[in-house]
């Protein structure tokens, strides 16, 4: 990478929180756009008297800082109107993401010990699914005409609106937060919880602040930009990127509840849309629909995210016109950060001089699952070329290069960690990112570890082969993960795509698309046939429901095909075929 610092130079224990930056964009910007929504506008004056009535309301009920309050709620203005109101007297908020229920949501509360919940009533039969000893003492719920789907009373709780009501529109004391810096904790906010429980990952002020500052330098935002975001609120990239690049440089967030493709290009017309921050598999949306005389007939020119691929990356230059596309490698509560800055397609961006960064690459052996050692036991770094994962140094310094703010779980910080890499005592963050740099220093995203997988002598990056089908004309998405197939040794691929009419699948016309682009044994042995990705809410990709389903019939209703090499076809997956082929029936993952 070259052009910007990925951090910036703010200290841990300076005398400022996020609280003071609303109050700043209140005094200085009181009358712009904060939040376009649905029709409605909300400037920054206004968002922050309905913050200051939240935290007067919060200390009304009892609560005091540093008590933990969860929140629950689709995206709308009042998601980061609660938390910054929270953060106003020193209470941290725990963002949830609005797919937990039951055993997930009982797990995350108990992560946060959180003392309150506040939910929209459009979350509430999530909250329903937890036993009344479960929940929190002190409920409070949102019920705005903003939120579908409401369901009042189905779970007991206050009223948010009425107590706000009562509450004083004014700043409270800044002496409610008196002690309170930079390094102090915002709120949580959990991982995707794709392998397991979610982890509350630790978020604090500089690290909220630092994210605005990075992104939206990078974009050198002014008066006359407009932010897009259909990303989740409860997210790091939509909730804490996107949500601190408005406050820091003023400028007005368009926020959706969730992504229409259909309005997507009307939405960006409409508010005259400029910059976006996007995650791989939206972009991979917009540009599956057809072209339009209009493609190029809008205002968007500045792209931020993670996981785009080279293919959609091109059509968004070419086609609709993008000037500038800044692919990056992170993670909400990673302690390094690399943007590609020089539109090199296909690159998360280029480190020339790594010494001068807290980032190394060790290299890995996907085979034995392990890192590759020097006979005296120590780690080799890999050379250009070579697959290894990404780590990072974990820094103790007083500004906000290298910060590692870990989980509320001590168990799942240290798992993230490796000491004593390269001199006794120090600590490096596991990415859990297998990459590689090529001869110009310029890095590329390869897979996340344990996707990779190995069949028949050969490792397999399903982000690779994902890649290359992903050219493939009809489907939405490509999900290639690898399942077990009896009596043979580790997994065979399997894809997973996504088709409106999946009568429309041309299992001769996928196969010689892929035999053509592919090593024979990176050829997908399985291919299955689904109306819907199947997504987190941060539109990441499921695989591990996929790879217990593998490829037995009885566990899906989706269709599903076996490769049959000779006859350059799939074929419908069947006890008749699978024997034909010399396949066992799948069983189990």
């Amino acid at each position: 990478m070259r052009g910007f610092s990925l951090v910036a130079d703010y200290r841990r224990d300076q005398d400022y929180t996020v609280a003071d930056r609303i109050e700043e964009r209140a005094r200085d910007a009181g009358r712009r756009p904060f939040i376009i929504f649905e029709g409605r506008t909300v400037t920054f004056g206004e968002m922050n008297v309905l913050a200051n009535r939240v935290a007067h309301a919060a200390l009304a009920a009892g609560l005091k800082r540093g008590d933990v309050v969860a929140l629950m709620m689709e995206n709308r203005p009042e998601f980061p109107m609660i938390w910054l109101g929270l953060a106003k007297v020193g209470i941290i908020t725990a963002l949830l993401n609005t797919d937990a229920r039951d055993r997930v949501l009982q797990h995350a509360l108990s992560q946060t010990r959180a003392r309150a919940l506040v939910f929209g009533s459009e979350c509430a039969e999530n909250i329903a699914t937890l036993a009344p000893e479960e929940r929190p003492a002190l409920m409070f719920e949102s019920l705005h005409s903003d939120a579908a789907g409401r369901s009042p009373g189905l779970v007991p709780a206050r009223s948010l609106e009425a107590a706000m009501q009562e509450a004083s529109p004014e700043n409270p004391d800044r002496q409610l937060r008196a002690g309170l810096t930079f390094g102090s904790t915002l709120y949580y906010i959990f991982t995707s919880g794709t392998t397991g429980l979610p982890k509350a990952g630790v978020m604090s002020h500089l690290r909220f602040v630092n994210a605005g500052e990075v992104i939206g330098g990078i974009w050198q935002l002014g008066p006359d930009d407009v932010i897009y975001n259909v990303l989740p609120l409860f997210h790091g990239a939509g909730g804490m990127v996107v949500v601190s690049a408005a406050l820091r440089f003023g400028v007005p967030i368009v926020l959706r509840r969730k992504l229409s493709v259909s309005e997507f290009w009307n939405d960006v017309r409409r508010h005259k849309v400029t910059a976006m921050y996007y995650i791989g598999e939206i972009c991979r949306y917009v540009a599956n629909q057809p072209p339009r005389p209009d493609d190029r007939d809008h205002t968007l020119r500045k792209l931020a995210g993670a996981g785009m691929r080279p293919d959609v990356w091109k059509q968004f230059i070419e086609r609709f016109g993008v000037e500038m596309i800044v692919e990056g490698l992170g993670a909400t509560e990673a302690n390094y950060g690399i943007s590609n800055v020089d539109n090199r397609i296909g690159s998360v961006g280029r480190l020339p001089y790594p010494e001068m960064t807290n980032m190394r690459v060790l290299r890995y052996d996907v085979e034995r699952g392990d890192y590759v050692r020097n006979a005296d036991g120590s780690y080799v770094r890999a050379k250009a070329g070579e697959v290894g994962e990404l780590v990072a140094e974990v820094l103790d310094g007083p500004g906000a290069a290298g910060m590692f703010e870990g989980y509320t779980s001590p168990e799942a910080t240290e798992s993230k960690l490796l000491r004593d890499v390269f001199r006794p005592g120090d600590r490096w963050v596991r990415s859990g990112d297998l990459v590689r740099f090529d001869e110009d220093d310029y890095y590329y995203f390869v897979d996340r570890m344990g996707d990779t997988f190995r069949w028949r002598g050969h490792n397999v990056s399903t982000e690779e082969v994902a890649e290359v089908l992903g050219a493939f004309p009809g489907p939405a998405s490509v999900n290639v993960y690898g399942v077990r197939v009896a009596g043979e040794e580790g997994r065979a691929g399997m894809a997973s795509l996504t088709w409106s009419d999946p009568s429309s699948f041309d299992p001769r016309a996928f196969h010689e698309f892929a035999a053509e682009r592919l090593a024979a044994y990176a050829v997908p042995l399985f291919v299955r046939i689904s109306r819907e990705a199947d997504l987190t809410s941060t539109f990441k990709l499921r695989k591990i429901d996929l790879q217990r389903d593998g490829y037995d019939p009885k566990r899906t209703p989706d269709p599903l095909y076996v490769r049959d090499a000779k006859a350059g076809t799939y074929l419908p997956v069947t006890d008749e075929t699978l024997k034909a082929l010399g396949i066992l029936p799948f069983a189990g993952d």
